[in-house]
């Protein structure tokens, strides 16, 4: 690890922290530190550090905004790799959106509406970068990325920039290819449509406020932790399980929001974890369900 340290330090791959807490770079405000945390501000300076740390052989993991993530309490071992400032772009070429991975999904969203563009009003409220949905295939309110996404720009673990285009991605619920081939969404391309600009916006602002007021969002949280089984709600059944307010230590299933699980002030991930591990078997045991958890798990154990 020393070597690595000394020739990130030597050479132009952005900025470099040491055993940086993670906790603060999660929506959960949960999480140990990573050995290294590297921040490139180019894409260059992305594929000479990814390459630089498979030459040593250093694991590595790539973060957004922390948000449907949990970082266990020893935190990660080897390098986290936050993309910088300059993969925060975005610019419109007719009905297209071309987006940096770091861009903010939620702003993207909203600047997609003052263009007049309609598709991405169901990601008004959710808290996440470009490449972060791109990678899971976020979405709500009926619709996800798979529906506008058209090509994505990705950096393999070789340090090469390819693109991809849908159908390659293989989505799912969920899910991408990319959760089994390990790479960082650089940049992505959504086909979207003109439409209404006063509806579309409209629509957004409803979507966020129904957001805002059904789920605890004031709250440090992740997100939905649990995929809705086919045919109804997570929410619905563990709700049913009498589990809203159930606490393990500083976390707690969301009074206002059964699928989410809420930092107090002081949770740890093993309490995160042990709260999800009881849910899964009081609905499992109630209604013969088996719930699968949609956050990310990442660190050591």
């Amino acid at each position: 690890m020393q070597q690595v340290i000394s020739e990130l330090k030597s050479g132009a791959y952005g900025e470099i922290r040491l055993n940086e807490p993670l906790a603060p770079y999660t929506t959960w405000k949960i999480g140990g530190p990573a050995d290294l945390l590297i921040i490139p501000d180019t894409k260059e300076q992305l594929a000479e550090t990814v390459r630089l740390l498979n030459r040593h052989q250093t694991p590595w993991f790539a973060l957004g905004r922390g948000s449907n993530l949990l970082v266990t309490d020893k935190g990660i071992r080897g390098a986290v790799i936050k993309l910088g400032e300059s993969l925060e772009t975005l610019r419109f070429e007719g009905e297209k959106a071309i987006a940096g991975g770091a861009y903010s999904l939620i702003k993207l969203s909203v600047m997609a509406g003052k263009e007049g563009l309609t598709g991405f009003e169901f990601a008004g409220g959710i808290p996440g970068t470009v490449g972060g949905a791109v990678y899971m295939n976020a979405g709500a309110h009926g619709s996800d990325v798979s529906r506008i996404l058209q090509q994505a720009e990705v950096l393999l673990p070789t340090g090469e920039l390819v693109l991809l285009q849908k159908d390659d991605l293989e989505y799912g619920y969920r899910h991408s290819k990319l959760h089994r081939q390990p790479a960082i969404v650089t940049e992505a391309v959504f086909q979207l449509k003109y439409g209404d600009r006063k509806e579309i916006i409209g629509t957004t602002a409803a979507y966020k406020e129904r957001r805002l007021r059904t789920q605890p969002l004031q709250l440090a949280c992740a997100g939905s932790v649990f995929r809705n089984p086919e045919g109804t709600f997570a929410a619905k059944l563990i709700e049913e399980a009498g589990l809203k307010g159930h606490k393990v230590g500083g976390a707690e299933v969301s009074p206002l929001h059964a699928n989410f699980i809420v930092n107090t002030g002081q949770a740890s991930a093993l309490d995160v974890l042990t709260l999800i591990e009881q849910v899964k078997d009081a609905v499992d045991s109630r209604f013969g369900v088996k719930l699968v958890p949609e956050v990310m798990v990442v660190g050591e154990r």
